[in-house]
């Protein structure tokens, strides 16, 4: 596609050349996936995304969302978590890092348009992630599917630790992992043994000066606070293992 922030415009654009070709019995078997990250997504294209959510343009949307324009210079998007440093940033001040309060859950804005599908996925679990790419290509209409992919270089993290974090992610809470259909959550992957999030956080020198000569207690307790809320509106822990 020609710009940043314009994937979902171009798909649409491909969604109706496709479906006018197919009224004249061409392009019976030819699908749409657009793909993107979370900055183009959840920042410069999210206008466009809305508008293809809002018309059920024929489109299967992907967005890799690692937490920042990672090829720019790691600077924030609307994606980056509380707390966490990127190159704008910074940990200085009364709150350092990412402010609280700001940002963006763009799957739960996908199920308030009621779309046909929206799920969340991380690189962690890749049956699962085949999972609901399958059944996303199965279905007519928008689908949006959020993939959590750890950033070595931008979050501060060795490589090794990459589907780590990502599992770290997901059992913790901070990130929730779902399906949805026409807005309402259908299945979730559930947690059997919450883990703290200071386990995720200290891997990540983002978020190292939480944990200085003088932690970050209470900024700490916001970040785990969050981590639970998801965990009860999703449902995400599983009680026969708790």
């Amino acid at each position: 596609h020609s710009l940043f922030g314009n994937t979902a415009a171009i798909g649409t654009g491909i969604a109706a050349a496709i479906k006018v070709k197919r009224q004249k019995g061409q392009m019976d078997d030819v699908r749409v996936v657009a793909q993107g990250g979370d900055g183009g997504t959840t920042d410069i294209g999210f206008g466009c995304l809305s508008g293809m959510f809002e018309r059920n343009d024929d489109v299967l949307y992907i967005c890799y969302d690692n937490g920042g324009y990672m090829n720019t210079g790691v600077q924030r998007s609307s994606a980056t978590p509380p707390a966490a440093r990127t190159a704008t940033t910074m940990p200085v001040g009364p709150e350092p890092g990412n402010n609280f309060g700001q940002g963006k859950f763009v799957p739960a804005i996908a199920m308030a348009h009621e779309i046909p599908y929206v799920a969340t996925a991380t690189v962690a679990d890749l049956r699962d992630l085949e999972y609901k790419v399958t059944k996303a290509m199965g279905l007519r209409g928008a689908r949006y599917i959020h993939i959590l992919v750890p950033c070595p270089l931008g979050w501060g993290a060795a490589s090794q630790d990459t589907i780590k974090l990502a599992r770290l992610a997901k059992e913790t809470g901070i990130f929730p992992v779902f399906e949805a259909e026409n807005g309402e959550v259908t299945g979730v992957l559930k947690i059997r043994r919450p883990q703290p999030v200071e386990e995720y956080l200290k891997l990540q020198k983002r978020y190292a000066h939480l944990f200085g000569k003088k932690p970050a207690v209470e900024t700490i307790a916001r970040l785990q606070a969050a981590a639970d809320k998801n965990i009860r509106k999703y449902g995400l822990l599983d009680q026969e293992a708790n």
